[in-house]
């Protein structure tokens, strides 16, 4: 039988109860899957964020569009106007710590889970994630609010402060590439925004890099359904098809085929083949694998399941 959550407590209930976060706003002025891959120590030590060296995006601009693989021979990867950034798995690397605090959460309520149980439900949403577990598991009166709320608090407090390096090495530099190159920016995350918001701070992204932040906050229907991506694209002004995702879950990439939006799918999270499921354009290891070349015209040597 699951015990009733603690109340919560300190000045962050007080944050809690009393910040809006808005579904989606610009930025402010300047001013059964696979198991995840666990986290070895060379990945703790990536996530201190160091720069890396990337091309010169001009020259890289200015490059003749990379041969066509055989399975996209005589398809054009066509005009690119906006990147969409998921954010967990994507920016940060946040998807292990995310789990924690659910596995915390539960350890609260007196019901015994592992990280490995909210594989399933990674990128559809905290409701989702919490509930997905909490029906899996046969959780009595679960409440998913006030879970949530109770989620946020520990991965806020312990998991997620300010400037704590879990910014993927490469994300600052190809966001940076893609503004330079005149491309428009968004994140567009299935998290409510007050973990939006948590984790860039965590991982020393300002908010004010991105023309538009889409959070999770009033849509119905997360990912895999496409509105987030395709509130994105309206905020930006720019089309569908002028628009790259870059996901790490199958729901995100399953997202951004049903938006008809090209999807650059990384493996941080899921095995190369689950990603396959959602017919992503390209698949790179991490995001700093990705180059303006991949984005700009689909790259060079790339996987495509076109």
């Amino acid at each position: 039988m699951a015990r009733h959550l603690a109340p919560a407590s300190g000045s962050l209930h007080r944050l809690l109860a009393s910040r809006h976060y808005p579904p989606s706003s610009p930025a402010p002025p300047p001013g059964p899957l696979l198991l995840p891959k666990a986290i070895s120590p060379a990945m703790a030590a990536a996530m201190q964020f160091p720069r890396r060296r990337r091309r010169d995006v001009a020259a890289a601009s200015a490059a003749a569009p990379a041969p066509s693989s055989p399975e996209t021979e005589g398809v054009a990867w066509g005009k690119v106007s906006a990147v969409l950034f998921d954010m967990d798995g994507v920016l940060c690397n946040s998807e292990e710590p995310s789990r924690q605090a659910a596995v915390d959460v539960f350890a609260e309520m007196g019901v015994e889970v592992t990280v490995d149980d909210f594989v399933p439900f990674m990128g559809t949403g905290e409701a989702n994630f919490l509930g997905g577990v909490a029906r899996v598991k046969g959780v009595k009166d679960f409440d998913p609010e006030s879970v949530k709320k109770r989620f946020f608090e520990i991965y806020l407090d312990k998991y997620a402060k300010p400037n704590s390096g879990i910014g993927f090495p490469g994300a600052l530099e190809l966001i940076m590439e893609c503004k330079n190159a005149g491309l428009k920016i968004a994140v567009a995350s299935s998290a409510d925004r007050i973990k939006v918001d948590a984790n860039l701070a965590a991982a020393g992204l300002p908010v004010s890099l991105f023309d538009t932040i889409v959070s999770a906050d009033a849509f119905e229907n997360l990912k895999p359904a496409p509105d987030i991506f395709l509130a994105a694209s309206k905020n930006l002004d720019v089309d569908t098809n002028e628009c790259i995702v870059i996901e790490d879950a199958l729901a995100g990439v399953q997202a951004a085929t049903a938006a008809k939006m090209r999807c650059i799918a990384v493996t941080t999270t899921l095995d190369e083949d689950v990603l396959w499921q959602g017919s992503p354009s390209i698949i790179r290891k991490n995001i700093g694998d990705i180059s303006i070349n991949d984005i700009l015209y689909g790259g060079s040597n790339a996987s495509h399941s076109m």
